[in-house]
């Protein structure tokens, strides 16, 4: 064993390949993606890893992978798990050989997803066995351990850590690569009766899940990580107790070493409960104060225990209205509700200092970013006409975001082109005659598809705008099935993104340098003239993709007329000074021109060549 300072991410990646996992897949999707680019940076050679299209196929690919006695791990962040609900379901009721942890990052906040969405609840919906780390050094251990369960109890696994384990940093334990556990798949055996999902093979093993599940229950209380602390003398006679689970519990024992400690329950894993242990925390106790995120999970566990066991102890937390019912929980709010709780003065709580004032900064695409531009044309095209224009999940999410204005709605990956289409088919294009839907290149690859050709297929109309900017740009540019080039580093066959969009029978299919201003409009307002389907394709890389030295363009405050045009896209290179001609910030000027474009009176020009 040695010690490594390491995010909690990293750690987990480096628990999977301690435990001998085989095969790894998943989506990129915050506070995850750490996960699978740490493996694919440290794997030994026998290690697949790969950035699946979307969740859903990562899912199954793990699948097989178990069938075939591998031992192999799927990730996504909390709302990928949606996409990848469906094999999920089924996946426990035929059950698994080789084991199967499937780690999903929940986003408390949220800090950067759609929703507070809880996997515990998918845990309990779906019978799956949950390990909730508290730590990175939890989560180190615990990726382990969920493979032995899972191979013992021959069922996928979940680990849910959250945005402050997954991304905060520690010094953990580690093992040295000779204690690596090496795992060699025996290969897929052939038994329909086991592995072929009838629905009374489903009846039959809904009934063995069911006891499996009862049994860990009482595994589980006695799971080393599950714990029963006791109160100190302090409060020995008190008739208080607190229960925590993840990252909360981190926080509460902080707390707890400064006013002393009561009686503690920490929950690890929260499905099954451990309900032996919870009844020996409950007796003898007036009342419980349950710490956890996302949702009352604890607390509502706690309460049917209490009922089933007529426990008189009272539980309190979200459902009561004593803990927030939304958003993240910091050390300082839980430090505020146990000592409220304990009846201690909640000024004496032990904060941490506060940071220094930072200038507020809305989110904002990147200088130079293409997308920008692709924004600003389809706004100047569409200019005084009335027009929907439906987003996605990505980068090009901020086209809502002033002064470009433009999104209408957002649902979720995918959901730009399918909501365009119902808008169409609910009024009519008599209705608008103008509706956009502007999606990414690896959020069409990942869902998109599907709906377009789904527009296709039902008759719609309408504009599909795909911004492709050859990455997946916001989660900290993986690659795709149209990048060319595997996680593992390795070429492999590109996508044809237009070829596909015709391949589903889309005539009008136009591809345009998103910085090509003048030509990019002028093909917007063709293709929304139409009354058919058409996609416009402006494959223009992301900024930050190379790493050359770029172009610089600088202001020439005596031609400005201040007319303001090259302010309009808002790139954050570009102010305005106190007489209202425009200054560009060398160290933030990407060079991409789109400023000079827009200037009419050549207030704007290069002063610096980019490499070639």
């Amino acid at each position: 064993m040695h010690k490594e300072f390491l995010m909690g991410n990293a750690a987990i990646a480096l628990g999977a390949v301690a435990a001998g996992v085989n095969v790894v897949a998943g989506y990129p999707g915050t506070p995850s993606t750490e996960v699978l680019e740490t493996v694919a940076k440290y794997r030994p050679d026998d290690v697949y890893v790969e950035w699946s299209v979307n969740e859903k196929s990562a899912m199954e690919l793990a699948a097989g992978a178990a069938y075939a006695g591998a031992r192999s791990l799927v990730t996504m962040k909390q709302v990928g798990l949606n996409v990848a609900s469906d094999p999920l379901m089924s996946l426990e009721y035929v059950g698994v050989k080789g084991g199967m942890v499937i780690l999903v990052a929940d986003d408390p906040g949220p800090i950067s997803s759609q929703t507070e969405q809880d996997t515990r609840h998918f845990s309990r919906f779906s019978k799956i066995p949950c390990f909730d780390p508290s730590s990175a050094q939890e989560a180190y251990e615990m990726i382990q351990e969920a493979f032995e369960y899972s191979e013992k109890y021959k069922t996928p696994v979940f680990l849910r850590p959250t945005t402050r384990v997954c991304h905060g940093y520690a010094t953990i334990e580690i093992k040295d690569k000779s204690e690596y556990y090496h795992n060699k798949p025996e290969g897929f055996i052939k038994d329909s009766k086991r592995w072929v999902i009838f629905p009374k093979l489903s009846f039959m093993n809904h009934q063995k899940i069911e006891a499996r599940n009862k049994k860990l229950s009482d595994v589980f209380s006695s799971y080393e990580k599950n714990k029963l602390i006791p109160a100190c003398d302090k409060y020995a006679d008190s008739k208080k107790g607190i229960a925590s689970g993840g990252i909360n519990y981190t926080y509460a024992m902080e707390t707890l070493k400064e006013t002393g400690m009561v009686r503690h329950l920490k929950v690890s894993t929260p499905h099954p409960f451990p309900e032996k242990l919870a009844v020996e925390f409950l007796t003898g106790l007036d009342e419980v104060l349950c710490l956890e995120e996302l949702d009352p999970v604890i607390e509502r566990e706690l309460i049917y225990i209490c009922g089933k066991y007529h426990l008189n102890t009272k539980i309190i937390g979200k459902l009561s209205g004593d803990t927030a019912c939304a958003g993240e929980n910091t050390r300082d709010s839980i430090s505020n509700y146990i000592h409220t709780f304990l009846g201690l003065d909640t000024s004496k709580a032990q904060e941490l200092p506060d940071p220094p004032a930072l200038p507020v900064r809305p989110p904002v695409l990147c200088a130079g970013c293409p997308h920008r531009a692709s924004f600003y044309a389809v706004k100047t095209a569409m200019k005084g006409k009335k027009t929907i224009f439906c987003g996605d999940i990505g980068c090009y999410t901020l086209g809502a975001v002033a002064p470009l204005s433009v999104i209408d709605t957002t649902i979720c990956m995918g959901a730009s082109i399918s909501s365009l289409h119902g808008m169409e088919k609910a009024k009519g294009k008599e209705y608008i005659k103008n509706w956009v839907a502007v999606i990414g290149d690896s959020t069409f690859l990942h869902t998109g598809v599907n709906s377009l050709m789904n527009m296709m297929y039902n008759k719609a109309t309408g504009t599909v705008m795909i911004l492709d900017n050859s990455t997946t740009g916001m989660t900290g540019h993986q690659d795709h099935a149209a990048t060319g080039k595997t996680l593992q580093g390795d070429p492999t066959y590109a996508i044809d993104i237009p070829a596909l969009c015709r391949a589903i029978g889309v005539k009008n299919v136009i591809e345009v340098n998103a910085f090509d201003i003048e030509r990019l409009e002028k093909v917007i307002k063709e293709e929304v003239a139409k009354d058919e389907v058409s996609v416009i394709i402006t494959k223009t890389p992301c900024v930050l993709l190379s790493k050359k030295k770029k172009p610089l363009y600088a202001e020439e405050p005596d031609k400005c007329k201040k007319c303001g045009m090259c302010m309009k896209p808002g790139c954050p290179a570009m102010t305005r000074n106190a007489d209202k001609t425009i200054h560009i910030d060398d160290t933030m000027c990407t060079g991409c021109g789109l400023c000079k474009s827009l200037c009419k009176f050549d207030a704007i020009k290069l002063v610096r060549e980019g490499d070639k």
